[in-house]
């Protein structure tokens, strides 16, 4: 009997070890009802304007103001990119290292083909995130097309901005990132070199603090 019984328990434990492996735990799946997200912590003196900001403002927080700002723990959040440049990669990468630092509950979706931009932000909507994060400027024209027709769902754009971005749509940017779409063409103050890790590490974070207060469809300005 014990020789019959053994393996049998060695299979269940194999497979329930492989289904956690597997993202099926708790804690990644995204299936499961999902409270809505509070910030952990609160931003610091500078952070918040001295008047609630319009539709499609721009504000410069302190800088550092943002750090006490932290997802709580299972945020759910989905990477859009698009695009293999240094700049894409760098904002990608600052994206990838708050999430690991912060717990977060994150997925990627990379766009490879520019039939396929739509397509694939509309899967990231599907998934149902806390928050959309897009990398890359190709993915700003699509946005624009999108965005508009799912308010319930917010997106978080680093490097870059909307031309009109809707309550949904918050941006972090700077004077070097400053695209925002093909038909305004790239600004004269447009610096790829200006793309750093310690830049866009700052964007991500302090985008991120204002979708978690509700300081959204505007422009925070890093500089």
């Amino acid at each position: 009997m014990r020789s019959r019984l053994l393996p049998a328990c060695t299979l269940a434990a194999a497979v329930a070890t492989a289904l956690l492996a597997g993202g099926c735990g708790s804690g990644d799946d995204w299936s499961r009802p999902h409270a809505k997200p509070t910030p952990v912590g609160t931003p610091g003196p500078g952070f918040f304007p001295s008047a609630s900001p319009a539709p499609e403002a721009t504000i410069t927080p302190r800088p550092g103001s943002w750090n006490g700002v932290h997802p709580p723990e299972g945020y759910r959040v989905v990477l859009l990119t698009a695009g293999e440049d240094r700049q894409t990669t760098t904002l990608a990468n600052a994206v990838k290292a708050w999430a690991d630092e912060e717990g977060v509950s994150l997925r990627t979706l990379t766009a490879t083909r520019p039939d396929r931009y739509i397509a694939t932000i509309t899967e990231a909507i599907g998934m149902k995130p806390d928050l959309i994060v897009s990398a890359g400027d190709a993915l700003i024209d699509p946005l624009a097309l999108v965005t508009a027709n799912h308010l319930g769902q917010q997106f978080l754009v680093v490097g870059a901005e909307l031309a009109e971005p809707t309550e949904n749509v918050t941006a972090a940017d700077w004077a070097g990132a400053s695209f925002r779409g093909e038909g305004l063409g790239m600004s004269s103050t447009y610096d790829a070199a200006s793309f750093t890790p310690e830049r866009a590490a700052r964007a991500i974070r302090a985008g991120a603090a204002a979708v978690l207060n509700g300081m959204t469809g505007i422009v925070i300005w890093l500089d």
